[in-house]
């Protein structure tokens, strides 16, 4: 059973949100240089927590760290939100769970923004057409052996969703505003491998963020608000 450990964040304040002091900082703040560690086999990629990096040290001594990538889709509303999707429950990885579109980096990708944008197309129909890309966010490892680079994106109002049911079950949207306070922002715990590990989760409403999408949005929220 998940158990829940003291918060870390209450020295933090809740940041003022709005969609267009958002974009400038994310403008400001991020690029598209490919960080080595995407395909560098050699590097393994952090997470931030050291639970986390412990297992992946694991996994990448057993196979390779397989390169993804995922949108992070700002939809630019006057309150501004983020386009989360829930995976197909008969899926054989992270069934059922909350995450960005995205998915595995193929050969035929002619970038990490390339990879993002194709799989947003793919499971949930997020045409190209509403997406103006903003830069990569921090290279992400997982416990369960991939290398993640998320794209950020402002995604203009509008669009029409076609769900791939055999990859997603469901697509909504999170307020931006409550996904970049730091109170909002839960530490968990469980057992993976005999060790204890640490991640985050922000449940909203029936919905449970937590793992390598809670830590994403963390990285997020340190990148353009605490840094």
């Amino acid at each position: 059973m998940n158990k829940a450990i003291p918060k870390s964040e209450s020295k933090h304040e809740p940041v003022a949100i709005g969609a267009a002091d958002f974009f400038a900082r994310s403008r400001v703040r991020l690029g598209f240089d490919v960080p080595p560690g995407l395909y560098d086999p050699n590097i393994v990629p952090a997470s931030g927590d050291p639970g986390t990096d412990k297992m992946l040290e694991i996994v990448a001594r057993e196979q390779p760290v397989r390169p993804a990538a995922v949108l992070i889709a700002v939809v630019d509303h006057p309150e501004p939100t983020i386009l989360l999707t829930q995976r197909s429950a008969h899926l054989n990885d992270h069934a059922g769970q909350i995450a960005f579109p995205g998915g595995k980096i193929d050969a035929t990708d002619a970038s990490p923004l390339d990879a993002a944008l194709r799989e947003a197309e793919e499971e949930v129909g997020l045409s190209r057409d509403f997406v103006e890309p903003i830069g990569y966010l921090d290279l992400y490892g997982t416990a369960f052996g991939f290398r993640i680079l998320p794209t950020v994106a402002r995604v203009r109002p509008g669009f029409e969703l076609t769900i791939n049911h055999s990859e997603v079950d469901d697509a909504f949207e999170v307020p931006l505003s409550f996904l970049m306070n730091p109170a909002n922002h839960q530490m968990h715990s469980k057992e993976f491998r005999g060790m204890e590990r640490f991640y985050y989760a922000m449940p909203f409403a029936e919905r449970y963020i937590w793992g390598a999408t809670a830590g994403m949005l963390r990285v997020l929220y340190e990148r353009i608000y605490a840094s």
